[in-house]
């Protein structure tokens, strides 16, 4: 996933983000700026001289980076009404195309946006942050399980944070053995989980191992962090299960991200489907 804000505009991306409380999160332009130092265009970023910057947006943000690094398409989020998000798909549907964050403590209404952005847009996944909601819904909240069910009718995958967040909200809704549950319970569900699964990534690995529909997703992580688990199941038995994903302009920059990938250890074979097939077999992106 892509962001499509950067510089102070990018304080927007964490207005749902009430649950935090400590005064150092809230002075952050980032949430999980502590950890994240060198944030794209920030004032607050390692070595920046706190001034605010006025980067560009939108397509025009994300269009000189992708083609700098060949990134050929990008998944952007995009918000119940018309926005920049939609505007960049309109404008450049062979380069963009749409995912949603809906909020699960309004159920009815988030079977009615996912449904209508479906229809019009073309959206091609759902996207959830269990910690990050206020209240929280964990990952097998009766709430989500509207969710889970209408993917399933829709036949749209859903990308899941799961393990520690970022930000200084509370873990538990993204314990990683709660998508064991959900996966029982929804067998035609593809799930998708970003944000790194830790600590849990060894178990991580053993629910991909058992769940057909069950993958992983690297976001949020640069790749000289990617977690060893990871990389040994891609290696081995799970080529097809672990799917590229950056964290642009949110946290890293397209350029190191692809400047570090080269020093990933993936087998030869390995490589094509992390960075392409995986992403459009689970995103249906040839239909």
């Amino acid at each position: 996933m892509m962001g499509t804000r950067a510089g102070q505009n990018a304080r927007l991306n964490y207005a749902n983000l009430t649950g935090i409380r400590d005064a150092d999160s809230k002075a952050m332009n980032f949430p999980a700026q502590y950890m994240f130092k060198d944030v794209p265009f920030s004032d607050q970023a390692r070595g920046a001289d706190g001034q605010p910057q006025d980067p560009p947006q939108g397509a025009e943000l994300c269009l000189p980076f992708m083609d700098r690094n060949n990134v050929q398409m990008a998944m952007i989020g995009i918000g119940p009404d018309k926005g920049e998000g939609r505007a960049m798909i309109e404008k450049h549907p062979d380069r963009f195309f749409a995912c949603h964050e809906p909020d699960p403590n309004d159920v009815p209404e988030m079977l009615r946006t996912v449904r209508r952005l479906h229809r019009d847009v073309g959206l091609k996944a759902v996207t959830a942050f269990p910690s990050g909601r206020d209240p929280q819904v964990p990952i097998d909240d009766p709430k989500m399980y509207e969710l889970y069910e209408l993917c399933c009718e829709l036949d749209i995958p859903i990308f899941c944070c799961a393990g520690i967040p970022g930000p200084r909200v509370p873990f538990a809704p993204q314990r990683v053995e709660l998508i064991d549950q959900v996966m029982y319970d929804f067998p035609d569900l593809v799930f998708v989980t970003r944000h790194g699964c830790e600590p849990w990534q060894d178990l991580m690995v053993k629910l991909m191992l058992k769940w057909p529909n069950l993958y992983y997703s690297t976001s949020a992580f640069a790749p000289r962090h990617y977690p060893q688990a990871i990389i040994d199941y891609a290696n081995t038995r799970g080529a097809d299960k672990v799917i590229y994903a950056g964290y642009f302009p949110m946290g890293l920059s397209l350029d190191r991200i692809f400047t570090e990938l080269r020093d990933v250890p993936f087998k030869a074979e390995v490589w094509p489907r992390f960075l392409r097939e995986n992403a459009i077999r689970v995103l249906g992106l040839d239909a």
